[in-house]
């Protein structure tokens, strides 16, 4: 018997609900946790937790603590299998991954398939059905361990990529779960997605949620597209009309059906944490020295991204480059900083994009620095989050060059630290944040010229404009925070889950 391509090599087993179990269940790639290796750190007490605080982690952290909830995870460290632990009020429960699992699920399928497949084939996605078969393997333990741990009618919400399988095996093995999934990277065209050999067990995988959140309302459009193109199932506006059984003509009266719901829900950040921080005298007393160590540059620039292929590194770079040859910038007035952090530096792409963003780097300097100025500050690791706000605090010109983001955070971040309404933006139209900081200086990276010409814009733009354009970008981020961003999901998970007749009167009188 010939297997289906989409087809699952795991079937999941219905399991009965446990007799305490958590009202709230948070299941991710990875704890929100990092292990502490440190010399002071004895053994023989076992191993020693730290907290590694995240827009997410800020986000569901008051929903856990009302909820009794549970985080679900990897713990980050191969061949390990942790017992659950308690930690700042979060009961978080480890799933063990082995090395063939992280070289083959996580390494392979999920950063070497899925992320490039979902931000455009910047590098080509590589296909391979070992790699699949361990994502399937992967993801059925995640949703086997929430099974167990989830109580009777819990709410569980799913995150991002590396778990697209898990709503609608968790639904067969405890349909009593009202299950939420949201994707934080991009969900691509379906002329795109279409290359993906598992592209309907992917869908189907995501299908099991009640709701489906996305960044931006294309991402989501395209998800609906898919649905339609792939799976013939009928949507309308964000509902989406699914038969149980698979296959079955969805037409027929006779075949039981539920519905999902599937829009954007743009993420956020934790405004009062970053403005009460920029606002501290140590931070500003920081900012200060910063540019002080730099030699008090006229204008100091900023660049603070993972080193991904993504994230527009080398072309801000090479416009940077341009602008100082052609003299519209002068390398005694510019300082520029680039915080690159490292990221799956075992994959050639990232090996690639590092040397590609070290040669540039010191291509630049060789060629424009003196004795008195170095104009580009490289620094291929990252920083507390103290030191990070104090950058923020720092840079007169922020530059997010993305040619894909699904929000990208880091535009959020220094747009809350800049207190006094000054400093500017340069934002990468690619990139989701620009749907919500439509003040700023919008640019499409992959246009050199046009990019030239926003730096130098944001280099050269009075104070009033700054604060023209920077005071309503900060307004905006006071009351769309992270917090009302996980409530306004979770809400709306509720209502999908408990208006189901609802969805299918609305999906058929609007077909009508």
């Amino acid at each position: 018997m010939v297997r289906p391509t989409d087809s699952y090599t795991t079937e999941p087993h219905r399991v009965d609900p446990p007799t305490q179990g958590a009202d709230f269940v948070v299941v991710a790639n990875r704890l929100p946790v990092d292990r502490d290796t440190s010399a002071d750190a004895d053994p023989a007490d076992g191993p020693v937790w730290r907290t590694s605080p995240g827009g997410l982690v800020t986000a569901v952290m008051p929903v856990m603590r009302a909820r009794e909830g549970a985080w679900i995870g990897w713990a980050g460290t191969a061949d390990e299998l942790f017992d659950p632990f308690d930690l700042d009020d979060m009961h978080l429960v480890p799933v063990r991954l082995g090395t063939e699992d992280i070289h083959n699920y996580y390494e392979g399928f999920s950063n070497a398939t899925l992320w490039p497949l979902c931000h455009d084939v910047i590098v080509a996605p590589e296909y391979h059905r070992t790699w699949w078969d361990s994502y399937v393997r992967v993801n059925h333990r995640f949703a086997a361990r929430v099974a167990l741990e989830a109580a009777r009618g819990a709410t569980v919400w799913v995150q991002d990529y590396q778990l697209f399988l898990v709503p609608q095996m968790l639904r067969a093995m405890r349909p009593d779960l009202r299950i939420g999934f949201f994707l934080h990277i991009p969900f691509p065209p379906w002329e795109i997605f279409s290359q993906l050999p598992w592209r309907s067990a992917i869908l189907r995988g995501i299908l099991g949620a009640d709701l489906v959140g996305f960044q931006r309302p294309a991402d989501a459009a395209n998800f609906r597209r898919a649905v339609r193109i792939k799976l013939g199932m009928t949507t309308k506006d964000d509902v989406i009309r699914i038969p149980a059984v698979p296959g079955t003509d969805e037409d027929d009266p006779g075949t039981p059906i539920r519905y999902a719901v599937a829009r954007h829900f743009p993420i956020s950040i934790d405004t009062a944490d970053l403005e009460a921080q920029a606002a501290d005298p140590a931070t500003i007393a920081r900012a200060a020295q910063i540019r002080e160590e730099l030699g008090d540059p006229r204008i100091l620039m900023l660049g603070v991204d993972r080193m991904d292929y993504t994230k527009g590194i080398r072309h801000r770079l090479k416009a940077l480059e341009e602008l100082l040859g052609d003299k519209r910038i002068s390398n005694e007035d510019i300082t520029f900083i680039q915080i690159a952090t490292p990221s799956r530096e075992r994959l050639d792409e990232y090996q690639q994009i590092r040397t590609d963003v070290e040669l540039a780097v010191g291509r630049i300097n060789g060629e424009y620095s003196s004795l008195d100025n170095q104009v580009v500050h490289y620094f291929h690791h990252s920083y507390p989050r103290e030191e990070m706000t104090a950058f923020y605090l720092a840079a007169d010109v922020m530059l997010v060059t993305a040619l894909r983001d699904g929000m990208n955070l880091v535009a959020k971040e220094y747009v809350a630290c800049r207190t006094n309404n000054d400093g500017v933006l340069v934002l990468s139209e690619f990139a989701g944040a620009a749907d919500q900081l439509r003040q700023a200086v919008q640019v499409n990276p992959h246009d050199i010229t046009g990019l030239k010409d926003a730096i130098q814009l944001a280099t050269e733009m009075p104070l009033k404009e700054q604060r023209k354009r920077m005071k309503p970008m900060r307004a905006k981020l006071g009351h769309e925070n992270v917090q009302a961003w996980s409530q306004e999901f979770l809400d709306a998970l509720d209502t999908v889950a408990d208006t189901q007749d609802e969805l299918s009167e609305r999906l058929h009188d609007r077909r009508g």
